[in-house]
């Protein structure tokens, strides 16, 4: 049985043909469009590789006094950050530290006070000499997040774009236009985030660079984890870098600006007059020729007063450790089961499966599928416990994602799933407030001091990616619990065997499950989000904290988009 609105009911005949003329006319424009753009020929790279001496390095014998002290077998140790200052401050150490290379691979940098802080620094570190390369999925580097592009026409640094989209970089919209020919190869992104330093130190997990991923977002903050790295793992995750960074699909930022793109980067100002005018240094001159980019415009922000990490005497845990990664060809051109079998996901679903106790996962967007339900029923049956943390509807910064979720959600309490749903309010979320570092220390890096906070009425989102197995086992990365990191998404992930590691991020995890999120339970004809005893909020019948609005627009998308899509 279906239902039409009545407001188009009442419409004339003609209103539909109209309407039809309307969208084929739409749809021809943008098919000619997509056709239009193409990418350039990626010739003329120079294959570069990571720095393979750390021992040498200030950071690399950092590492061995400190794997002394510690007398231990294993070669490689970790630190989790699980709050925005420590996030911060950590990358603040690793360039600070730096004096042969810096390798940093993400999905999205963000132009805004956060990275205008960090870029400054590499910029710093570029001028003493040292060789900065960031690897860049293409999608996100429009419209005035496309600035991070000038630090590109510094000396000493290269940024290389990977998997890029035809078009100029003005928007957004504009970009998918010219892509609609090449739909499949526009949905496949390189997901991966990579930190490195002097191929000795470095930070994998899930934040991308930009003020939401360090607490200082307007609208919305993630929360969200990392891990710090030093020793042997760290080259892994360096190797990881370079097949990217060499991969045929990974272009350099020159070979990809038209000359509206570089009238663009001309026409760059800062955010803040104010800030830029009290402000003692500039961040991100580009220094090129004249003819190239001749009137760039400078800005600037109040530097960090917080020092970097202290890698002295940051706690350490020496733990055996694996890299799980995708191939650089996983986002390339052919068939979404090209590699089935071998990918990040399916390495944690075979992890998974040899859980004896517990499986914890920490997944902001779950999306399971046939074969993780088959896996999850199988574990259950089994009596493996399987504990959930996710987005509640409100908190979700995808509602494409929370409708393929929620399709899984009754089959999911059926079988015995516990399932967590984290709130939207900031001041009950770990690590942005009320956690290791409250919001407000955080936004101080960037304010210069208290009372410049900018994301009081910001909503918290969980960004988090990880899974704890039976209390000794922890994968923490970049990869989701759903379709698209299984088939489309490039993903890396860290598999530490550790107790002592596993159990801090349990408990970090528990936390949040006791102060910041509903548990689901099933009801007569739907569902109840019990807080916890205790909390400060109540129980709700309803997605809690969400809008009219956005349930019945969950509602219209659930039914249409496919579960590899979301």
């Amino acid at each position: 049985m279906t239902t039409s609105s009545p407001t188009i009911a009442k419409r004339p005949p003609q209103f539909f043909w109209l309407l039809l003329v309307r969208w084929c006319t739409i749809a021809l424009l943008l098919g000619g469009a997509g056709g239009c753009a193409s990418l350039p020929a990626n010739e003329g790279r120079t294959p570069s590789t990571f720095f393979a001496q750390p021992e040498i390095t200030p950071l690399g014998q950092l590492v061995q006094a400190r794997r002394a002290q510690a007398t231990t077998r294993s070669d490689s140790a970790f630190h989790l950050l699980d709050d925005v200052e420590t996030a911060l401050t950590s990358r603040l150490a690793l360039i600070d530290g730096a004096q042969r290379t810096l390798d940093l691979q993400y999905y999205a940098i963000h132009a805004d006070a956060s990275t205008e802080v960090l870029l400054q620094r590499l910029r710093d570190a570029a001028r003493r000499g040292v060789r900065v390369r960031i690897l860049l999925d293409d999608f996100n580097s429009v419209g005035a997040d496309a600035q991070v592009l000038r630090l590109a026409f510094e000396p000493n640094v290269q940024i290389r774009l990977f998997n890029p989209l035809p078009g100029n970089r003005s928007n957004m919209i504009g970009r998918i236009i010219t892509s609609l020919h090449d739909v499949g190869r526009m949905q496949k992104r390189m997901h991966n985030k990579l930190f490195l330093a002097d191929s000795a130190w470095g930070i994998t997990g899930g934040r991308n660079l930009g003020d939401q991923y360090f607490g200082t977002g307007d609208k919305q903050n993630f929360v969200d984890l990392d891990v710090l790295a030093a020793g042997r793992i760290v080259r892994d995750m360096a190797v990881s870098f370079d097949r990217f960074w060499n991969d045929e699909l990974a272009y350099p930022v020159q070979t990809l600006l038209d000359p509206e793109d570089l009238d663009e980067l001309r026409k760059w100002q800062p955010a803040s007059a104010a800030r830029a005018a009290e402000a003692p240094k500039p961040v991100l001159p580009v220094t090129v020729s004249p003819t190239v980019l001749p009137s760039v415009t400078p800005t600037a922000v109040v530097q960090a007063e917080r020092p970097p990490m202290d890698l002295r005497t940051v706690p350490l845990v020496w733990a055996p450790a694996t890299l799980l990664v995708d191939a650089p060809g996983k986002v390339g051109p052919g068939d979404d089961e090209v590699n089935a079998g071998e990918t990040v996901i399916d390495g944690l679903l075979n992890l998974m499966q040899q859980a004896q106790r517990d499986v914890l996962i920490i997944s902001p967007y779950f999306v399971p599928g046939e074969r993780m339900m088959a896996i999850y029923g199988q574990l259950r049956k089994r009596g493996v416990r399987i504990r959930v943390l996710t987005n509640s509807l409100a908190s979700n910064d995808a509602p494409a994602a929370h409708a393929g979720y929620a399709r899984y959600r009754e089959d999911l309490l059926a079988m015995g799933v516990e399932v967590y749903e984290m709130r939207s309010d900031p001041e009950t979320a770990p690590g942005l407030q009320g956690g290791h570092a409250p919001e407000r220390r955080a936004r101080d890096l960037f304010t210069g001091g208290p009372g410049g906070s900018k994301g009081g009425s910001s909503r918290a989102s969980l960004h988090s990616k990880a899974v704890i197995i039976d209390g000794r086992l922890s994968v923490i990365g970049s990869m989701n619990l759903d379709l698209r990191s299984q088939l489309k998404n490039s993903e890396v992930g860290l598999v530490i065997r550790s107790g002592a590691l596993a159990q801090e991020a349990t408990q970090q995890v528990e936390q949040t499950m006791a102060t910041a999120a509903y548990r689901l339970e099933r009801k007569d004809h739907g569902f109840h989000w019990r807080a916890p005893p205790g909390a400060a909020f109540g129980d709700e019948d309803s997605e809690p904290g969400a809008s009219t609005k956005l349930r019945l627009l969950v509602r219209m998308l659930g039914p249409f988009a496919p579960d590899q899509m979301l």
